[in-house]
């Protein structure tokens, strides 16, 4: 039977999901730009008889099926076969000993194989023993574990905070400013905060997914994990606000430019609407036909390119947790969890939640309803001078008295609450920002060391508790939180210099 299949399939294409082409003899498949499959690593694992029978199977599955999905079930027999290697594949014995190799949190992954191996058997190819089928049937196996991260609010793989949140943006905002994130960077960290998607669907967006409907702003956002449906089958319209809209209408006008230069020529109007808005220009081939090229995810960039643009972006950030005061971890995945925490505290129901994060169903949306994640109730003077230093959301300079400030002569340069100054701003630049409130959170903000900072903390917390009394709502009364720890960070600095001094 294989001898047979390997002389009538070995030579035979198959096509991925994606549109990939390979061949059942390949050492590697590529089945989209972000998934090959290595199936030289299992060699020496299944006997001859077996081999091309488990290739013929996993070629359906790379047919039928999300690359990601076959890539996990190749990882499953891999990690079943490894871990059974003196027992025959697929028998009894050898389930029954991977299963005792499992704990509870990984046996899932005997779930995943369990629907491989009846694949293979539905198929009819050998190597599968009735007394095997038997057995998988008669098992009750767990399911993967969902929404840890969520539920225990883990400040590494978590949602962020509210205060880590605009911490976040804040620096982002200033850094891409000063030219210390790219355009591409800060476009990947902005969707991703705004709109909690997949790095998959960003990726998959072309210009034409920017759209302006009714005076407001959208993506079209193509679908993910939709089992069943291919790239960019399925769409879902997400609101956007018009700052993201315009930064990325600047990512829209370098992607023409930069296609433009590759091809030695504009971009045929009808055409530019199918360019990737995060392109790999590395891919294109101008002896190529161009619609097609555009027709496949070859010319987007791959979805490591988010991740890895996240790792820069958190590297370059440097903005500390007020949870473990250290530097916040970033990943696609928290601002996604985030959106969801967000939404559930605010008592949206599980399909309010599963529209917003682009789900098909509601079995995920669970969590977020049930998770109720921290912001402190009562953020009063002791609890705001404990965090502020983990936080260290003031980033400005402190200095002893005005005229030690950078602009300290001049008299425009100061910067009061309306009653009295509280310090100055060391910026030559036009600044619309409202001051007081947005100084204390600003790099150029020089507070003076005699100036009445605790006065200043204790009327954000009383307007804190005011709002929070009339309207009940902690996500408003607790939209000024950050700037309460930035000005508990000022007052606790200026305690210890004066208590230094009186020493």
């Amino acid at each position: 039977m294989n001898q047979l299949a390997a002389a009538i399939h070995q030579t035979v294409a198959y096509t991925s999901r994606e549109g990939y082409t390979f061949h059942i003899d390949d050492d590697r498949w590529i089945l989209s730009k972000d998934i090959t499959i290595p199936l030289f690593a299992m060699e020496g694992l299944l006997p001859d008889t077996l081999w091309m029978s488990f290739r013929l199977v996993l070629a359906l599955y790379a047919k039928k099926y999300a690359p990601s999905h076959t890539k996990n079930m190749f990882e499953r027999c891999k990690h079943y076969l490894e871990a059974t290697p003196s027992l025959e594949p697929f028998s009894p014995e050898s389930l029954l000993s991977f299963r005792s190799q499992l704990d509870s949190k990984n046996e899932w992954h005997l779930g995943n194989l369990r629907g491989f191996i009846r694949q293979w058997h539905a198929l009819g190819y050998a190597g599968v023993p009735e007394k095997s089928l038997l057995l998988l049937d008669k098992w009750t196996l767990k399911g993967n574990e969902k929404g840890f991260a969520v539920q225990s609010m883990c400040p590494d793989s978590g949602p962020f905070t509210d205060i880590e949140m605009s911490g976040m943006l804040d620096s982002l905002t200033a850094g891409f400013s000063d030219g210390l994130f790219s355009l591409e960077e800060t476009c990947y960290a902005m969707t991703l905060a705004m709109t909690g998607r997949r790095p998959g669907q960003i990726t998959a967006l072309k210009l034409k997914d920017l759209q302006f409907v009714g005076g407001k702003y959208y993506i079209n956002f193509p679908q993910a994990k939709q089992r069943g449906q291919g790239w960019r089958v399925g769409f879902k319209r997400y609101g956007i606000v018009e700052d993201l809209w315009l930064l990325l209408q600047e990512q829209s006008a370098m992607v023409q430019r930069l296609f433009a230069k590759h091809l030695y020529d504009s971009v045929p109007e009808e055409l530019i609407g199918e360019l990737p808005l995060f392109p790999r220009i590395s891919e294109l081939n101008r002896s190529e036909n161009l619609r097609e090229q555009l027709d496949c995810d070859r010319l987007h960039a791959p979805n490591a390119y988010v991740t890895a643009a996240m790792a820069q972006v958190a590297k370059k950030l440097d903005v500390l947790s007020e949870r473990t005061g250290l530097p916040i971890w970033i990943n696609p995945t928290r601002f996604r969890y985030t959106l969801g925490t967000n939404l559930g505290r605010e008592g949206h129901g599980e399909f309010v939640i599963a529209e917003a994060l682009g789900h098909s169903d509601t079995q995920n949306a669970g969590v977020y309803v049930r998770n109720s994640p921290e912001i402190v109730e009562r953020l009063n003077k002791a609890v705001a001078l404990q965090l502020a230093p983990l936080a260290q959301a003031f980033q400005g300079v402190l200095v002893k008295s005005e005229r030690d400030a950078s602009r300290g002569s001049d008299r425009a340069s100061r910067i009061s609450n309306g009653e009295v100054n509280l310090g100055s701003c060391g910026s030559y630049g036009f600044c619309s920002a409202s001051a007081p409130i947005a100084c204390y959170t600003c790099s150029f903000f020089q507070p003076w060391l005699d100036g009445p900072h605790e006065s200043f903390l204790d009327t954000l917390i009383e307007d804190r508790d005011l709002v929070m009394e009339q309207t009940g709502d902690l996500k408003i009364a607790s939209v000024n939180d950050r700037l309460i720890l930035a000005v508990g960070d000022v007052v606790d600095r200026c305690r210890k210099i004066n208590s230094r001094d009186a020493a």
